[in-house]
C-alpha cells in the first residue's frame, strides 16, 4: 500500500465501534504497518452516534487530523443511514459497508446517490450465533479486513486471536466466540 489507507466508522455508543478501530489499529500495528485509530470525542453515550477513524500505511503518517475524505467507511448502524451522512467525503473508488441482513441494492437509495461499491453483512445474525449476543464489533472489523486487503486472512485472524487470549485470558468462551464471529465475517461480507 503505497498511501494512507482512511476508514471512518459510525456506530452508536456502546455497540463497539470504538472499540473495533482500535483493534484494527493494533492488528495492522502488528503485521508491520503505520497506524492510527482513534474516536471522535463528543457528547458520548449510550446509543448516541459516534464517530471513529482508522489510517493505515506502509509508511509514517503525518497527518493527524480526523477524516474527511475516507476511502472506506463501515456502518455499525443501518439506522444511522437515515440520520447522519455517513456517504460524505466518501471516495468514489472506495467502498461502504452496512450491518444490514437487507441487500447493497435495497440500501442504495439512503446513501445520497453514493455511486461506488456498497458491501453489507449481517452482523446481528453473525455474533448471536456465534456468541449469543448481539456485539456487533468483531464481525464489522473482519468485513473491513476483508473488503480492503489491508492483510491476508490468516495474518488477521492469527493477530486478533493473540489479541483476544491477552484481554480475556480468563474467558475461553469470549475468546471461541469472537474467533467464530470473525472466521463467519470474512466468509459472509457481500
Amino acid at each position: 500500500m503505497s498511501q494512507v489507507l482512511e476508514i471512518r466508522w459510525h456506530g452508536r455508543g456502546g455497540q463497539g465501534a470504538k472499540t473495533a478501530s482500535l483493534l484494527l489499529a493494533d492488528v495492522a500495528f502488528n503485521t508491520g504497518k503505520y497506524v492510527q485509530g482513534f474516536p471522535e470525542y463528543g457528547p458520548e453515550r449510550m446509543g448516541a452516534p459516534i464517530t471513529a477513524y482508522n489510517r493505515i500505511s506502509d509508511t509514517p503518517i503525518r497527518v493527524h487530523s480526523n477524516i474527511y475524505d475516507p476511502q472506506y467507511v463501515v456502518v455499525v448502524d443501518e439506522t444511522l443511514l437515515e440520520s447522519v451522512d455517513v456517504t460524505k467525503g466518501l471516495k468514489k473508488d472506495g467502498a461502504i459497508i452496512i450491518n444490514s441482513p437487507r441487500t447493497s441494492e435495497d440500501l442504495k437509495p439512503l446513501l445520497k446517490g453514493y455511486e461506488g461499491k456498497v458491501y453489507t453483512i449481517d452482523a446481528r445474525k453473525i455474533s448471536v450465533a456465534a456468541l449469543g449476543k448481539y456485539f456487533p464489533n468483531s464481525p464489522m472489523l473482519a468485513a473491513i479486513v476483508k473488503v480492503t486487503g489491508i492483510m491476508d486472512d490468516e495474518a488477521f485472524l492469527k493477530e486478533m486471536e493473540s489479541s483476544y487470549k491477552h484481554k480475556f485470558a480468563s474467558k475461553l468462551e469470549v475468546i471461541e466466540g469472537n474467533m467464530k464471529a470473525l472466521k463467519m465475517s470474512l466468509q459472509e461480507v457481500k
